[in-house]
């Protein structure tokens, strides 16, 4: 067989065994000889990949190359994903051989078996990315989901500093408008959103949020009573009978 061979493609054949073995046995390559179309390949290392061997034919994407004679301006086509008959999915590269004239003799196929890759993408996936529903007796985070890495839902600091500052800093860069602009409404409502995500639990938080409201101390403790005082009136008014 390996005198019908074109003359080109007789030094790829120990090459084809070569790369195999090289790349390891989770990529194919394969060498086909493009003018035997019915049985192309006439060398193979790993084929247990796509189940094909010496003998076998071209694939649907090699013809249609060669219909379109998609090779004559180009070397190569890489990185292109195919799958075998048995499901397996590749990464595939293929390198053109041509003789003196440009004319295509045979194709250097790499078919790299990312089945196991992509098992573990998708494992790792599912574990990154998991939604779990939330029990009864579970704490629900108000819509958000945990799993959502894009939006994290906490902040994981050093120190009390640098969390206190960063609740302030988060919160003032959602309103969109300077300290130094803001109305008095507008201040309250960042104290307000500041005291609903905890931060004057902290010592020195009142400090801190006059500082960066550019207000006083005293302000700031008004704008809590204010708030602290609204609640209360509405709490009263839901319980009033109708």
């Amino acid at each position: 067989m390996r005198n019908n061979i074109p003359s080109q493609l007789q030094p790829y054949i120990p090459l084809v065994e070569f790369l195999g073995s090289v790349m390891g046995n989770q990529c194919e390559v394969v060498l086909h000889n493009v003018r035997n179309i019915e049985n192309s390949i006439v060398a193979i290392k790993n084929g247990h990949i796509s189940n094909r061997k010496i003998g076998g034919s071209l694939t649907d994407l090699a013809l249609k190359i060669l219909k379109n004679k998609s090779y004559v301006e180009k070397d190569y086509l890489i990185n292109y994903s195919g799958k075998t008959q048995d499901g397996k999915i590749v990464r595939s590269s293929t390198y053109f051989i041509k003789d003196e004239i440009g004319n295509v003799v045979g194709m250097l196929c790499f078919n790299m078996d990312l089945s196991i890759m992509v098992e573990t993408r998708n494992l790792l996936d599912s574990l990154i990315n998991a939604t779990h529903k939330v029990p009864s007796n579970g704490l629900d985070l108000n819509g958000k989901t945990p799993s959502d890495i894009g939006n994290p839902i906490e902040d994981l600091h050093t120190s009390i500093e640098d969390l206190t500052t960063s609740i302030i800093l988060n919160t003032l860069s959602e309103a969109n408008i300077p300290p130094d602009r803001m109305s008095a409404d507008e201040k309250i409502e960042i104290v307000k959103q500041l005291n609903e995500k905890g931060v004057f639990l902290i010592k020195g938080a009142v400090s801190e949020v006059s500082v960066h409201l550019k207000t006083s101390e005293a302000t700031v403790y008004r704008y809590l009573n204010k708030i602290d005082t609204k609640q209360q009136n509405d709490r009263v008014s839901t319980e009033l009978p109708l």
